[in-house]
């Protein structure tokens, strides 16, 4: 079987979905690596979560940033709470998936830290009570959402940022996610450090 159109297409649609996200992206791109440097220049930590595929980007982002992106320099205080399966399924066992990233954050979270929650796809309510646990906590709120997110943008308070994909299919959604984060820690590595190397 020829696979080459269906490869084709979903290049191509790949393609489409960035070329119109520019726009629409760069702005609050911008703000939220404002937000991630601000918070690292004041000893703070950025902490990420995301279920499924979300957590798998989490996870990259949280290594971005301890390990390296683009170019040797000094660590940076990040976690992915969605890291710890023997830590997640406690939580789970004891109080429900519901609270498996809000308990964490009332015990890990400071003020000033920043929560990067992703979601690719409708709503999960456990990240809704990240976003709420982050509040009490007096932390900033950046958020990668999807066109079917309804609720979660509404939590964001003043000084919190959106990055919203409006595409309907997940794999584009997932696809521009990636490249947001990709995008940050760059703008944060060039920011804190200087580097950088165009394309």
């Amino acid at each position: 079987m020829d696979y080459y159109q269906l490869i084709s297409n979903n290049f191509q649609s790949t393609i489409e979905t960035i070329a119109l996200s520019v726009d629409e992206l760069a702005e609050p791109l911008a703000q939220a690596s404002e937000l991630i440097v601000q918070a690292l220049l004041q000893d703070r930590k950025i902490v990420a979560c995301g279920n499924g595929v979300d957590g798998a980007l989490a996870q990259l982002f949280a290594c971005n940033l301890l390990s390296r992106f683009d170019e040797d320099r000094p660590a940076l205080p990040a976690l992915a709470l969605n890291s710890d399966g023997a830590c997640l399924t406690s939580i789970a066992h004891t109080t429900g998936l519901n609270d498996i990233y809000a308990r964490q954050l009332r015990a890990l979270g400071q003020a000033g830290d920043v929560l990067l929650c992703i979601s690719s796809a409708g709503e999960a309510s456990n990240l809704l009570r990240a976003v709420q646990a982050a509040h009490e906590r007096n932390m900033v709120v950046i958020v990668m959402s999807n066109a079917t997110d309804g609720e979660l943008g509404t939590l964001l308070l003043q000084g919190d940022v959106e990055i919203r994909v409006d595409s309907l299919r997940r794999p584009r959604v997932v696809e521009l996610h990636a490249m947001v984060i990709h995008s940050l820690c760059e703008l944060v590595e060039y920011s804190l450090f200087g580097n950088h190397k165009p394309g």
